[in-house]
């Protein structure tokens, strides 16, 4: 089913490097910590940092049919895949290199960011209906968290050291050059990221995918929600968890604006990012397979929980890198379980289908989010965005012991 044992361990191979490119190159071009700062540093405004967060949803969720019916046609994923991100990762890194040429005038910079970005995302759309599938479709249940956790950890440390690069970079080199270069070793990475997947063996489906346009993609929607339980169980736990992801973004700008940060306590964010990312994915692959996505999830839900409550009750700059570390945890510990929980909880032969359901539906409700609270951070200040946090995962945890786990049975083997 998952292709020869020599096929199987090319993939995990090639899932492991994945995650030594991708961490580092999103540790440069993070949205929760970099680009809040480079945005501050060129006089955004609140709601356009908020925007750059929702951009990363918006995008994602208005592609998700056009991607989901390329995917449902295509015999061999890895191929499309890898040259819609090659496509994606060529044309940001161009307008990374032509940010000189904007740099004069410093609003029409931010916008032109924010264009860049959203293009950047509109591609996004691909990830799930491309990246899950595949990786559910190549890898047996039981080496789908330990080996790929194992990978992203290898690029934590990677990440590390990139962190590391930031303060220097921003303390050497005049802006905006310093930004060109940082956010140009980020999009190089995820260049050499997007290569490896034309290298996956992927093998002809056992269970064809049902081939849809964009249009019986979308009216597929409503019934794959309407008779499946155990996926709308899914969705009503994981949508509140994937909220609590780019509210990040607001961590950065609350310890900009009210502990005045500077670029050396950005960077220190970022690594404490990229080292609560390597413990989760050591801690919590192997945790995924021994006990199943269901306990996962719920783990994530008491992290995130735990960040929102910590980050409510102090006012600290060093009480709020441990909820910063919380809540990394938790978003690590979701993003290694939620694709094995899609598996468990939907048929292989409309597996992009229900990933670009749970992507359309998660993203929507995490970019409206975002935007109420933008205004809501000038008005009553960020107290409202740790409380938001807090429920986020306390409503995800309840919804878990309440549903999912009366829907999800763990497959044998």
């Amino acid at each position: 089913m998952y292709g020869s044992s020599k096929d199987i361990k090319h993939n995990l191979k090639l899932f492991f490097v994945d995650g030594i490119f991708s961490t580092p190159a999103m540790t440069m071009i993070s949205v929760t910590t970099v680009i809040p700062f480079f945005l501050e540093e060129y006089g955004a405004s609140t709601f356009q940092i908020g925007l750059a967060a929702s951009l990363a949803l918006i995008c994602t969720v208005l592609t998700q049919p056009l991607f989901g019916s390329i995917a449902s046609h295509t015999r061999l994923m890895h191929n499309t895949f890898a040259k819609i991100l090659l496509l994606q990762r060529l044309v940001f890194l161009a307008f990374i290199l032509s940010i000189p040429i904007f740099a004069s005038d410093s609003g029409v910079l931010v916008w032109m960011f924010l264009v860049f970005w959203a293009l950047f995302n509109v591609f996004a759309g691909s990830y799930s209906v491309f990246y899950t599938p595949l990786m559910l479709k190549l890898l047996p249940p039981d080496k789908r968290g330990t080996m790929r956790g194992l990978g992203y950890a290898a690029g934590n440390l990677l990440g590390m050291g990139m962190a590391a690069l930031i303060p220097v970079i921003l303390g050497s080199i005049p802006s905006p050059y310093d930004f060109v270069l940082i956010f140009s070793i980020g999009a190089v990475f995820l260049l050499i990221n997007a290569i490896l997947f034309l290298f996956m063996r992927e093998h002809e489906d056992p269970e064809p995918r049902v081939p849809m346009s964009i249009v019986r993609y979308v009216k597929e929607m409503p019934s794959a929600l309407r008779d499946n339980p155990a996926f709308r169980a899914m969705i009503a736990t994981c949508t509140f968890l994937i909220a609590a992801n780019p509210l990040q973004a607001y961590y950065t700008l609350y310890a900009i604006r009210v502990f005045s940060a500077t670029e050396s306590h950005v960077a220190f964010l970022a690594a404490l990012a990229v080292i609560s990312n390597a413990v989760g994915n050591v801690v919590f692959g192997p945790v995924t397979d021994r006990y199943g996505a269901v306990a996962s999830i719920a783990i994530a839900a008491l992290l995130i929980m735990s960040a929102g409550m910590l980050a409510l009750v102090t006012n600290s700059l060093h009480l709020l890198y441990a909820a910063w570390s919380l809540s990394n945890l938790g978003s690590t510990c979701y993003g290694l379980s939620f694709s094995v929980l899609l598996g468990e909880a939907s048929p292989s032969a409309k597996m992009p289908l229900y990933a670009g359901i749970l992507t359309t539906i998660s993203l929507t409700f995490s970019s409206m989010i975002l935007l109420l609270l933008a205004p809501m951070l000038e008005s009553v200040g960020f107290s409202a965005l740790f409380a938001t946090v807090f429920a986020c995962g306390a409503v995800s945890l309840l919804m878990n012991k309440l549903i999912l786990c009366k829907r999800i049975i763990r497959p044998r083997g």
